[in-house]
This record gives C-alpha cells, structure tokens and sequence, in this order.
C-alpha cells in the first residue's frame, strides 16, 4: 500500500502532462507574438526614422564649438503643407490659386517650426459621474524659421495645391543657436 506522500507525487506526475502541454502552448503563443512585434515594429520604420532625425538635431544642440557642430551630422528636414483652392477667400479663380499657395507655404513653415522648436500641448478633460463631459486639445508652437527653401509646389487633383520646404544643416544650427541665445 502506497503512503500518501507516494499518492501525492503520483499525483503530481500526472497533473504535469498537462500542465507541460499548456507551458508548451503559452511558448507557442509567446512566439507568435514576438513575430507579430517584429513586423509591427518593421512598419513603425518611418515614424522611428524621423525620431532618429530629431535625435540627431538634439545632439548637435549639445555639441559647442563651431568645428564641433559641423562634426555634428544634422539633417536636411522638410515640411510639407496643403490648401484647398475653392476655400479661399476670393472672386477671383486667378487669386484664390495664389492665396492656397500662400496657405500651403504658412503650413510647411509651421510644420518645420514644430520639428525645430517643437510642439506644446496642453489638454483639458472635464468628467462628472465617471462619464466625460467635455475633453478639449490645444497645441501651439512658437519659433522662427529663416532660410526655409522651396523644393516644389505642386497642384494635388483639381482643387488642392502642395508645398514643400526645406531647411539645411547650416540653417538649422544658425536658427537653433539663435534659439538659445534668448
């Protein structure tokens, strides 16, 4: 006659199958997540190569020294704008063309300024009875962009024009020392 203990590991055997079937399972499943990570991470390549961008303006902001900074491999950064023709405010088919490009231009400038100066966001969420009543985002930049060229303006379908600006590494250290100086 077995003792309990006996009884017990006998137990412990047979419950182990199982239990190594489902740690077997859970390693399966691990795996297959760890493929699914890889790709999303393989298709996020764009957003991490642009942070890759501002990494690297960041570390020439630590560099001092004029042969220091030019050591220092900033960037070329681009800003992209867009406007919708029959928006604008005019009789004239001739100005409205002309006002969207000016639009599209004010876009693609704040658009360098948000990736020069960066973004402030502020945000307020008002919730009663755990249930939100109103949630509000306000996000403003402020900064200066001289030297800003254009690479194209482009119409987009028929009623939309496209423009695209760029800064050089020069422009952007003079417009980031001029930053902090003030």
């Amino acid at each position: 006659m077995k003792t309990p203990h006996q009884n017990r590991s006998l137990y412990t055997f047979k419950s182990a199958a199982p239990r190594a079937a489902g740690i077997l399972a859970c390693c399966t499943a691990l795996i297959g997540c760890e493929v699914s990570l890889k790709n999303t991470l393989e298709k996020m390549a764009p957003a991490a190569a642009a942070s890759n961008d501002v990494k690297q303006i960041e570390a020439a902001l630590n560099v001092t020294g004029a042969s220091a900074a030019a050591a220092a491999q900033v960037p070329t950064i681009s800003g992209m704008g867009y406007a919708v023709i029959s928006s604008q405010p005019s009789k004239n088919v001739n100005q409205k063309r002309l006002m969207a490009i000016r639009a599209a231009r004010l876009e693609a400038t704040r658009d360098l300024t948000e990736q020069i100066h960066g973004l402030k966001v502020n945000s307020r969420t008002t919730m009663i009875d755990a249930i939100i009543q109103n949630d509000t985002l306000r996000a403003t930049v402020e900064g200066t962009i001289r030297g800003a060229r254009t690479v194209r303006i482009n119409p987009v379908g028929s009623d939309t024009y496209e423009v695209v600006l760029e800064l050089d590494r020069d422009m952007i250290a003079h417009i980031m020392k001029a930053a902090r100086v003030r």
